[in-house]
């Protein structure tokens, strides 16, 4: 019985510490592929690019290719952990030897990519902008637009991620089950859920594509970094015709019980 006791507390305290590390990580993630733009183009704090030079002499230069290999490279290393280790071969040998902490390490995985992309990553500054808001009132109000619009899709995203089960998606709740001896969270789920789970791991992909590309100016970096994870979440999920049946039931059913919740209420009063 004590084996098991401190077996539940290891897993746990891994299992928490590292929800820590992909929070902090999710946090960094958000300041680097949105605020930190805006802000830079707001305050005028860093060149992002020079519209100065005539593009035919900015791809010939080697700071600018070579900017762009290292970037590219990051954002591969990125795209290879997060497919690689989500390949059924690959995530049914890591089950057999990490168990529950399987769906904790591809996270921590995540977390730790994210963190190489975020502190390598090579700004591209010798070259033009492929455009840029700079003249006024625009030049105020439309990054003022942007940060309200990030602020929103991020909120949307957070709440996204709550709805579809934060916990399980963590790994949290696999520790948690396991240790109660309930079994793999997503055997409860509905096989619909299961099914649409397969298919949209993420719900993030409209509100992430307004993030990447609605900037006030786009230079070349960012050009790479919003096609390369736009195209990346385009092709990561294969949502059909019953996975939005699925939702719009859902969706109606969440509204139905927020509306009867109301109702009851004001029955109350």
């Amino acid at each position: 019985m004590a084996s098991v006791t401190v077996r539940g507390w290891v897993l746990g305290s891994v299992s928490l510490l590292n929800f820590a590390f992909v929070f902090i990580s999710g946090a960094d993630f958000i300041r680097f592929v949105s605020f930190r733009a805006i802000y830079h183009n707001i305050t005028g704090e860093t060149a992002l690019c020079q519209d100065s030079v005539p593009w035919s002499v900015a791809l010939r230069d080697r700071s600018v290719l070579g900017s762009l290999v290292v970037d590219l490279g990051l954002l591969l290393l990125f795209i290879a952990q997060h497919s690689l280790l989500a390949w059924s071969p690959v995530k049914r040998a890591l089950q057999s030897v990490l168990g529950v902490l399987n769906r904790t390490a591809y996270c921590f995985t995540t977390g730790l990519a994210l963190q190489v992309l975020m502190r390598y990553w090579q700004p591209v500054t010798g070259a033009p902008c492929l455009w840029a808001v700079r003249h006024a009132p625009w030049s105020i109000w439309f990054p003022l637009l942007c940060f309200s619009l990030h602020f929103l899709c991020w909120a949307v995203i957070c709440s996204l991620l709550i709805v579809f089960d934060y916990p399980e998606l963590m790994g949290i709740k696999q520790v948690y089950y396991d240790c109660l001896g309930l079994g793999d969270p997503l055997s409860h789920k509905s096989p619909q859920a299961q099914r649409l789970l397969s298919h949209l791991r993420h719900p993030v992909c409209l509100e992430l594509g307004v993030v990447l590309w609605l900037l006030p100016a786009l230079s070349l970096d960012r050009l790479l970094l919003a096609g390369a994870l736009s195209g990346y979440l385009a092709l990561a999920h294969s949502l059909d015709r019953r996975d939005l049946d699925f939702l719009c039931l859902q969706f109606r059913t969440k509204v139905q019980l927020l509306s009867d919740g109301q109702q009851d209420d004001h029955k109350g009063e």
